[in-house]
């Protein structure tokens, strides 16, 4: 492999990281298949595609070859990879069809429908971990249009700990840094200690969260934010990602 591409890809893998671990609803099952994807892509040649792109790629097709091909969530595999692209991943429409080998027409109407799916099927009580107040106002407006309930808004990590133990809310939005307030990740494992909840971490810099090197979180969402990336990552994380052997 050139070293040009050798850098591509390695400034890929945060980003095909996140991309697997919300695919699957796991780190080190994210992980591991984007370990198995470098390996399948390392034996092609010739892939017209941007080394990011070739990712995405390999990852949806490994992905579908360890599927047991039971589909027991309301969107298909095809549906989540495609909200996956499109939203947390930020590809074009087109490029997501370019990814996964399907005619646009066909992506176009695939992304309607989970789309018209998605914000019916996946409704809980968030609890939102922010120590902005002005950004904390923004994420509760997102939750609200999302068709989510808002448990309740911490500003630190002891405000968290205390409303998560108080609300038992269905979902944690978190945000990593709470400057003086202490830090979204002590939060949510001092939270673990007394409960299991699904967990989105929210940071403007995601490569730092996926290096891949210690524990980290399974889903990761950039701000700022769309409502789609809010709901298409609410969905992955309630239903446990898409199940492989």
């Amino acid at each position: 492999m050139p070293d040009s591409q050798r850098s591509e890809l390695i400034r890929a893998l945060p980003y095909a990281r996140r991309y697997a671990r919300a695919l699957t609803g796991s780190q080190p099952r994210g992980d591991l298949l984007v370990a198995e994807s470098l390996r399948d892509l390392a034996s092609r040649a010739g892939e017209a595609l941007p080394a990011r792109h070739g990712l995405y790629r390999a990852i949806s097709q490994k992905a579908a070859s360890l599927s047991d091909g039971e589909q027991p969530h309301t969107l298909t595999l095809i549906q989540r990879e495609l909200l996956l692209l499109t939203t947390l991943e930020g590809v074009s429409a087109g490029q997501a069809a370019r990814i996964l080998e399907l005619k646009p027409e066909e992506a176009e109407a695939q992304i309607a429908a989970a789309h018209k799916t998605i914000r019916s099927v996946s409704q809980t009580s968030i609890l939102i971990i922010e120590d902005e107040p002005i950004i904390a106002m923004d994420i509760e407006d997102l939750v609200l249009r999302c068709g989510h309930t808002v448990a309740g808004v911490a500003h630190t990590q002891a405000e968290a700990v205390a409303l998560a133990k108080e609300t038992r809310p269905g979902l944690i939005l978190a945000d990593i840094n709470l400057g003086d307030g202490g830090n979204g990740m002590d939060a949510v494992t001092e939270i673990m200690q007394s409960m299991t909840v699904p967990v989105i971490f929210v940071t403007a810099y995601p490569e730092c969260l996926l290096t891949g090197n210690t524990v980290e979180p399974s889903f990761v969402i950039t701000k700022p934010f769309e409502p789609m990336t809010l709901a298409t990552a609410t969905y992955q994380a309630i239903t446990g990602g898409v199940p492989l052997p």
